[in-house]
């Protein structure tokens, strides 16, 4: 692949990506460091450059799709489909799944048909436990596509194969060893540390503890 796990962090870091203090993950797990993944989708130039090495190391692989769960992971299929397309000199799809409100994801608005019997790359911008990118790998499947890889580009919970449905290869553009604790452990809350309500799931936290 074009790129290695430092560059991909330089990438990180200079966007600002890395933040510090007491937050809530998609899990329901705490954590002293938080991955801002939405920072990295305003430097355009950077994000293509990601995407361009996903694209580049899948390139022989036949994909004729790739999806990823709704929002951010949305922009990242278009921009792998856009360079696959360009590398390969067939056309290769984008779609995204839909959040379906009851904790998983459904594909629907027709692209079920579009990923139906196509070799599918499934992507998604950072896993703790990798149970969105399952949940769409599974979802993926129900449509009837051949879901051939899954890709991360920050995978900061030590996932594997097996946690995110175990398609045939399972590729982190970086691995990152950050603590996490559950909410029972979580010494930030026994300290009383605030919980950022401004990214990650501070704020349904905090709603939940209000009941």
């Amino acid at each position: 692949m074009a790129i290695d796990e430092q560059e991909v962090l330089e990438i990180l870091q200079n966007v600002g990506a890395f933040r510090s203090g007491h937050f809530v993950f998609t899990s329901g797990r705490h954590g002293d460091s938080y991955v801002n993944k939405d920072a990295l989708y305003t430097h355009t130039h950077d994000l293509s450059r990601l995407c361009r090495a996903i694209a580049e190391h899948f390139s022989k692989k036949g994909v004729e799709v790739v999806i990823g769960p709704a929002v951010g992971a949305a922009i990242l299929s278009q921009w792998v489909a856009y360079h696959l397309t360009e590398i390969t000199g067939k056309e290769v799809y984008a779609a995204f799944a839909d959040k379906d409100g009851q904790g998983g994801f459904v594909i629907k608005r027709g692209y079920e048909k579009v990923i139906a019997s196509k070799k599918t790359l499934v992507v998604e911008d950072l896993t703790t436990t990798g149970g969105s990118l399952k949940k769409v790998v599974e979802a993926a499947r129900a449509s009837q596509a051949n879901v051939v890889a899954a890709v991360v580009i920050c995978n900061r919970g030590n996932v594997e194969k097996k946690d995110v449905g175990s398609p045939p290869e399972f590729l982190s553009l970086v691995k990152l060893q950050l603590d996490s604790w559950s909410e029972s452990e979580c010494e930030l809350c026994s300290n009383n540390i605030p919980v950022n309500t401004d990214i990650g799931h501070g704020r349904e936290f905090i709603a939940r503890q209000k009941k």
